[in-house]
This record gives structure tokens, sequence and C-alpha cells, in this order.
């Protein structure tokens, strides 16, 4: 039987839908350049030019009903409608001289209730199997009962936009209607676009069901009633520490918070792979086979073993495989109400203690603020930590004023009594260069206390600055790293850089401090 795409104004005959990766194997090695097979069976891809995202390029078309929603600026910046039709013009007449096109239908959502149908029309097969692994996948049943999509994504990415078109910076237009119901890529074959913009459309379609979209991995404990999640900026040990053998993972990145409790947004995960190693990483190494994407990675010509030591093309090397890939993933991807929320960050600084518990008004402060802090750079002259603060722990993907998904986290954690710890796996003893990162074997004590509920039942004494709640004691953690400044040989120095940091809050803060209630304005820290 013959699909047509003829409703979305594709006149295209030949339309491939949800074939097998078998098959999508065959059209990426006979049609695209630079595929090949690594030695474990998964694809090898390249993404074009675009190695990455582009933000900037970004755009959200405005006029429409969802206007007074959007938390417009650089996250958000506002399109005409009619630069979009123009946009998806071009990207549907580019699309119609195509020999053929791949139409993935499948679900973003584990939760049937809340899932929404999310449609992908491209003509690259490594798009088409990026999709394939990263939605979730239909049954036959469910495919056949498909109807029309709830959101459609228009891949034509290998066409560029028209610089001259009002309100494009470059070649490359990421464009989303939630009027239209649509995504138009144009200029960029990154594929990890489509996997954010289905992200982004969650993130302003869920909140208005009352329903809490994450920037954060997730897993369940032995019991189901044990279900912690990570939010962290990259480099905080967000996948590390989710990856726990003795817990099933519920997901790696984009989760929903329902009064039911919380489900993967995604059927797949999307993982970095520049130095990956079976020794270190053993769940995603082994993932990496038949089925599984390898993107913009080096390999050897004769042997198709893959070297993740190399970032010639670049560093933003990835994999994509289906999670059902990961042996302790928990499918359906489904879980009950977080007993635990956990926000990583990787504190350059040396300020902020390995682990402490957050009242409310702090849990929202610290979730818009989104910390962490890159170690100095190669610049001459930067030598010291770099704070980033990133709203929610997602900033380029929110759609709301980052206060809508902290008041959001904030009735979740109140009615259902969760607890919301900050965990530091920065440094100890001393800002980098002076101290030393802390040992992953403290934070992974620090982890098994917050699940065994140790820490709910622990004593507390408040840091002077930050006012946040520290431990006295946390089995296997010296008593002596709990308190930073205990670290500090120079203890007027930790003052002096406590002081320093708790400003870069207050400055940060001040973009959303006109929306914040006084509970989130009374957690900041003094200065």
């Amino acid at each position: 039987m013959t699909f047509s795409l003829e409703q979305h104004g594709i006149t295209v005959k030949n339309i491939l839908r949800n074939p097998p990766p078998a098959k999508l194997y065959e059209e990426g090695l006979r049609r695209e350049k630079g595929t090949a097979i690594s030695s474990t069976g998964a694809l090898i891809a390249l993404s074009g030019a675009k190695t990455g995202r582009s933000p900037a390029d970004k755009r959200v078309v405005a006029g429409g009903e969802s206007e007074k929603d959007i938390w417009w600026g650089a996250v958000n910046i506002k399109l005409d409608p009619k630069v979009f039709s123009i946009n998806r013009e071009r990207a549907i007449d580019y699309l119609n001289t195509r020999e053929q096109l791949f139409c993935v239908d499948g679900f973003a959502g584990w939760d049937p209730t809340n899932r929404i149908k999310v449609r992908v029309i491209c003509e690259r097969a490594y798009h088409a199997l990026f999709m394939n692994n990263m939605l979730i996948r239909p049954t036959q049943d469910e495919l056949d009962s498909y109807g029309e999509p709830d959101f459609v994504i228009l891949n034509a990415g290998r066409f560029p936009a028209n610089r001259h078109t009002a309100g494009m910076t470059s070649k490359t237009s990421v464009d989303l209607s939630f009027e239209n119901k649509e995504l138009v890529i144009l200029g960029t074959e990154y594929a990890g676009e489509m996997k954010k913009g289905v992200f982004t459309i969650m993130n302003y379609l869920m909140p208005k069901k009352g329903i809490l979209s994450m920037h954060c991995s997730a897993n369940e404990g032995e019991d189901p009633n044990d279900v912690s999640v990570f939010f962290g900026l990259s480099g905080t040990g967000k996948t590390t520490l989710s990856a726990d053998p003795k817990r099933a993972l519920i997901g790696d990145d984009e989760h929903c918070w329902s009064d039911e409790g919380v489900f993967n947004i995604e059927g797949g995960c999307y993982a970095k792979c520049i130095n990956l190693s079976a020794e270190a990483e053993p769940e995603i190494f082994n993932a990496i086979r038949y089925g599984a994407i390898l993107e913009n990675v080096v390999y050897d010509e004769r042997t198709r073993e893959v070297d993740y030591t190399k970032d010639t093309i670049t560093e933003n090397t990835r994999c994509s495989y289906p999670i059902e890939f990961i042996p302790n993933a928990k499918i359906p991807c489904v879980a009950k109400t977080p007993r635990n929320v956990v926000f990583l960050t990787a504190d350059a600084f040396s300020v902020l203690p390995p682990v402490s518990k957050l009242t409310p008004g702090q849990a929202m402060y610290h979730f818009i603020s989104g910390y962490t802090a890159k170690v100095a750079g190669t610049e001459m002259g930067v030598t010291e930590p770099q704070a980033t603060f990133s709203a929610c722990f997602g900033s380029p993907f929110l759609v709301w004023h980052p206060t809508k998904y902290a008041e959001l986290l904030a009735e979740k954690m109140k009615a259902q009594q969760v607890n919301v710890w900050l965990v530091n796996t920065g440094w100890s003893g001393g800002p980098y260069g002076v101290g030393k990162r802390m040992s992953i074997k403290f934070t992974r004590a620090i982890i098994d206390a917050i699940h065994s509920g140790e820490l709910e039942k622990a004593e507390y004494e408040n840091d002077p600055i930050f006012g946040l709640a520290i431990p006295k004691a946390c089995t296997d953690v010296p008593t002596e790293v709990l308190t930073p400044k205990n670290t500090w040989a120079d203890k007027t120095k930790y003052d002096e850089t406590a002081k320093k940091l708790a400003k870069l809050f207050h400055d940060n803060f001040q973009k959303y401090a006109d929306q914040a209630s006084k509970e989130i304005l009374d957690a900041a820290p003094r200065i």
C-alpha cells in the first residue's frame, strides 16, 4: 500500500515509512557519502559542516495564541509567520525534488495519556535511523492506527536557508511554529536539532497540563517507590551517577513529572563518545552495536574499529541507540513519583559543599540558576574558574519563563514530600589549581546515603553565606570534607571566594528576579 504525505505538501511518491534499521543501513551506505559500518555493527554517519546544535539560528514563530506564553529573548527569538511560511515552502520545495523520502512516525513520552505523536519527514537514512532510535517506536498496531501526527518535523537540512530572508542570520535556520505544529530545519544536517526540537515542544506542551518537563536523568531502586532524578550540566556527572548497576535506568536525558510519577520522553539515548571506554562506561560502550549510530567518529579504514580518543572531525562525537540496548533499562520507561531530586554541580571554586539539603525556596532558586563552573581555559590570562549558569539546567530548550518550571517543581516537592539535594562533584580543598577534584568514591557514598535515607535523618548545620543545610556526618565520607571551609588551608581566602561566588549568583539572577516569588528571592545567598 502506497503511503502519502500530500497533506503536508509532499508530492514524492516513493516514501519509506518506518523502515527497519537494516533497510536504513542499505540506503545510507548506497546514498550518503562517509557512511560505513563499524566493527561492532553500528552505522557510522557524518553530519556535514555542522557537528553541533546552532542555538543562534533557532527561531519561534510569534503572533499566534502561544505568543503570550513564551519567554522571548536570546533563547526564544521571534520569527514572523510570513518568514516561517517562506522557510517552510523552501523546505517543501527541496524535499519534493528528492527521488525518495523517509517518514518516521513515533511518540514522545512513555506515558500513554501524555505522549504526543511526532512525524519526521527527511531525505537522509541517517536522520531516519536517528529518530527511529530517539522517538518511542510504535507497535505495528499503533502504527496502523496512528492517524495524523501532533507535530511534524520537516528536515531539509541539506538545503540552506536564504540569508537575505528577514530574520535570518546564516544559511542555517531551525524554525518552530506552535500554531502550525511544525519544526522546519534548513542548512544543518546535525541530527541533534531534531531531538532537542522535540524536547522544546514538550517543554511547551507539558507545563500547560501541569506537568514538569525536565532536562535530567532518572533511575529506580529495588523498591519501586525509590525513584531519583538527576539534573546537571555537562561535566557534572549526570550520566555517570545515574548509571548505577544496583538501580534500573528510566532514562538519561529528558523526562516529565506528572501527578502519577516520572516518564521518559525518549525511546533512546544520545551519549557523548569522546574518550569512551569499555572500562569507564561499559553500558554505553556495549550499546554501540547493530541499530546504533556513531556520529562524526574517526575509524580505521581497514578494521572499521573506532578510535574514540580522536576529535579530528569534532570533539562532539556521539552515539545514538535504543534505550533497550542498556541492560538495566526499565521498559516501559515510567516510574513513580521521585523520592529524591539531585542537582549536580561541578563547582571549580570549591565553595559549595559536597552535599546539602535544600528548602523549597532554595530548590527553586538553584533550579532557576542552573549553576556549574568550568575550569580555567586555555586563553592567555585566564587563571580562575569560569561560572556557568543555565536556567533549569537546560536554558536553550525552555519555552516558558524559568520561574514556570521552578514553581511546578516546588508544587510537586511540597505535594509529594520530595527531598531536593545539591551535590557538588567539583573541587575540594581550594579552587581549580589549588585543591583537587572531589573523590568519585565520596560522591557515590553521598548518593548511596541519599538513597538509603541516611541523609534525610542526619543532623545539619547551615552555611553562613549560601544558607545551605550541610550534614554533620555521612557514611564513608570524611567529616572535614563535608564543610568546604574546613578543607581550605587559607580560611580567609575561602571567605573571599565564597562571597565572590555569591555575587556571581546574584548578578546572574537579576534577569529572573522580576518574575520570582518572595520565597525564591529569600533563598538567595548573602552578599
